[in-house]
């Protein structure tokens, strides 16, 4: 007869213990999460991160979630052979393409995370930044030099944005209910146009309208790493900014540690930058001793 192991119920317990004082930290705070569109990308971890997020609910934590998908929008312009043009390292978003990233993120993909959350017990609604007004965005410019003249040109990307006000009315609302909102990053402009926003600087915006304890921005990358490529624990605001003014971080990393900064002015606590990939990781940032990202603070 082959002996069946029983968990260790004295370690449980002292995970429990040990996590006590973090729920205790975030309780009836609002921790807004950001999630990947590289981060969505398994279910196995898509059904780790809607446990993580029901959990805090329950423990009584107001958590909400924004997330992007733009290699799902990718995967579904190619599909309809919709051709991506790209200027100053963005994708341009034209009319064809703002109708199929409003389809993907308000539509599919907003609605398979609610789903996500539901089967692991939770109360989910998916909402982009047009319902109720919440978020209202400002037309997006960007500068580039023309290597031959080497003059420094604006760059229309057409229907890309960024949020100029937040209305929380409706997240208020939510929350109160106990319900957990996951969001879209797509906004009406004061024309009336519909405009796609940076996921990342739509979640910097709602975690300060709303005063966060904590954003969590999920990526593919453990967080802000030195020059030998060691994951950095903690930074204050000053100390993120050298790391980009000396080249320290780079590429995607900057505009990520800007939203950081961003949000902190914001009023929101901290800013944690951590890899969506890993098993619970929010969990593991938010109840653990240790950590599983970098955080920014002021």
């Amino acid at each position: 007869m082959t002996d069946i192991k029983l968990p260790d119920v004295h370690t449980q317990a002292e995970t429990l213990i040990k996590a006590l004082p973090h729920m205790q930290r975030y309780d009836q705070q609002v921790v807004v999460v950001k999630y990947g569109g590289h981060a969505m990308g398994d279910p196995a971890a898509a059904e780790d991160f809607a446990e993580d997020i029901v959990l805090l609910e329950q423990a009584g934590v107001f958590p909400i979630v924004v997330h992007g998908g733009g290699p799902q929008i990718g995967a579904m312009l190619n599909k309809l052979g919709i051709e991506s043009q790209f200027k100053a390292g963005l994708r341009v978003t034209d009319q064809a393409t703002i109708d199929i990233v409003e389809m993907v993120l308000a539509g599919s993909i907003n609605k398979q995370i609610v789903s996500y959350i539901s089967a692991e017990g939770g109360k989910a609604v998916g909402l982009c930044g047009k319902d109720g007004d919440m978020v209202i965005a400002q037309k997006v410019s960007r500068t580039e030099v023309d290597p031959d003249s080497n003059i420094e040109k604006i760059v229309d990307l057409g229907f890309v944005g960024e949020p100029k006000t937040v209305n929380r009315a409706v997240l208020d609302d939510l929350l109160k209910a106990e319900i957990i909102p996951v969001l879209a990053p797509v906004a009406r402009g004061m024309d009336g146009l519909t405009y796609n926003i940076n996921a990342d600087t739509f979640a910097g915006a709602i975690a300060g309208a709303m005063k966060a304890k904590r954003l969590l921005l999920l990526t593919d990358v453990p967080g802000v790493l030195d020059k030998n490529k060691n994951l950095i624990p903690e930074l204050t605001v000053d100390e993120a900014r050298r790391l980009i003014a000396d080249g320290t971080a780079t590429g995607g990393m900057i505009p990520k540690i800007e939203t950081c900064i961003y949000a902190i002015e914001q009023g929101v606590e901290g800013v944690v930058i951590l890899d969506g990939k890993v098993p619970h990781s929010v969990l593991l940032e938010l109840l653990t001793d240790h950590g599983s990202g970098t955080l920014i603070r002021r």
